[in-house]
């Protein structure tokens, strides 16, 4: 539709910005009415985006398109979103287990999606609109199911419970911080300590994870690999991310998030070394690297999210949540594109050691915090009772 493929990116940069607008306005939303209405709410403006992209490709309109695609981006944001509404009612013992579970639902979609790609260009193609946009129709009414799901069955919102738990003393209620020299609290700073270490979890990792994956299959088309073998590493990437979820989420709560974000780096590391290393040649080499890349990047986006849950009281929590996944959307974004100018002036293996490096920043921080008692809620402590 753009006539050029010099501006293919900027499709992907409107999607991004709508995705980062979304997050905040939602986080809003669900922090003054409860995640039920906006979590509804974001995923009916992603089928509103979907319709909107299926009607410019069909009218032509780049502008339309331009628009459409912001709005999608925006409704897109609800998926990430959502996995903190797992986390909500959820005790500081089984965190983890919550926040992978949605996670964990993410597979079906992700493997399956890809697969009904000529599916929808078919049927696209039959109602005379271009096969292309296809996909933008199953999202439609995907996005729409979802909305009315949540609008419906999301009862009691999580939210708005946790808010009234802990304002009787409940297990949502995040455990108060020790007293200073005088008897005072450090309310302000421990929380922005572990905030700040949350966040960075999960930039990173996900910095770190497009920025590899995203010029995996250039690199493996550029020594002469299919498109199949490329498909085939990507396949087994997506399925690291989310299928060792369940896993992931029992060893957060085992073991605590910061040896998990721990364990997070240096997977990466692995990762990226991996990458660097592999004969061009070898497809098993890159798939290795890629599937830890993948199981890192879920160790850090469980253990992260974890983290910023625990850390965010329910009064403000699904705003902060919102704001740290702003930086998420901008740290992938940021890394796509910044991934082909380093393979361009320098090669892939530097991008893939230089990305390993990076996430080893994670390390010394969190294994410091890793060595400190976690926190647990007095009635945890205690044996009392559990959401």
């Amino acid at each position: 539709m753009l006539g050029s493929t010099g501006l293919a990116g900027v499709p992907t940069a409107l999607f991004t910005a709508g995705s980062s607008l979304g997050a905040v306005a939602i986080g809003r939303l669900c922090q003054r009415r409860g995640r039920r209405p906006g979590l509804a709410l974001g995923y009916a403006t992603g089928a509103v985006g979907s319709l909107g992209v299926v009607v410019a490709a069909a009218a032509g309109s780049v502008p339309l398109v331009f628009v459409s695609l912001v709005v999608y981006g925006a409704g897109t944001a609800t998926n990430l979103l959502a996995r903190y509404a797992g986390a909500d009612l959820a005790s500081p013992a089984r965190r983890g287990r919550a926040v992978s579970s949605v996670l964990f639902a993410t597979t079906l979609g992700a493997v399956v999606g890809p697969n009904l790609v000529d599916v929808t260009g078919d049927l696209a193609h039959a109602w005379g609109v271009p096969r292309l946009a296809g996909p933008f129709l199953l999202a439609t009414v995907a996005f729409g199911a979802a909305a009315v799901a949540l609008g419906t069955l999301l009862r009691p919102d999580p939210l708005l419970l946790a808010r009234t738990m802990a304002a009787a003393g409940g297990p949502g209620r995040p455990a108060p911080p020790p007293p200073g020299p005088g008897g005072e609290t450090r309310a302000g700073r421990a929380p922005s300590r572990a905030l700040v270490a949350g966040t960075a979890v999960m930039v990173l990792t996900q910095l770190v994870m497009i920025a590899i994956m995203t010029m995996t299959p250039v690199h493996m088309t550029a020594h002469g690999h299919g498109t199949q073998a490329a498909g085939l590493v990507i396949a087994l990437h997506v399925g690291a991310m989310f299928l060792p979820s369940p896993l992931t989420g029992r060893l957060v709560d085992r073991f605590g998030p910061p040896r998990i974000a721990v364990a997070s780096g240096l997977t990466l590391l692995a990762a990226g070394a991996l990458a660097a290393l592999a004969p061009p040649h070898s497809v098993a080499a890159l798939a290795a690297a890629l599937v830890l890349l993948g199981l890192g990047w879920n160790f850090g986006l469980v253990s992260g999210t974890t983290i910023v849950t625990e850390a965010a009281p329910p009064e403000t929590r699904a705003s902060t949540q919102g704001m740290v996944d702003v930086g998420v959307a901008i740290a992938g974004s940021t890394g796509g594109m910044a991934s082909g100018v380093v393979v361009a002036s320098g090669s892939y293996a530097v991008l893939a050691a230089g990305g390993g490096v990076l996430a080893l920043l994670l390390v010394p921080p969190l294994a410091l915090a890793a060595a400190r008692p976690r926190a647990v809620p007095a009635e945890d402590a205690m044996g009392g009772r559990r959401a």
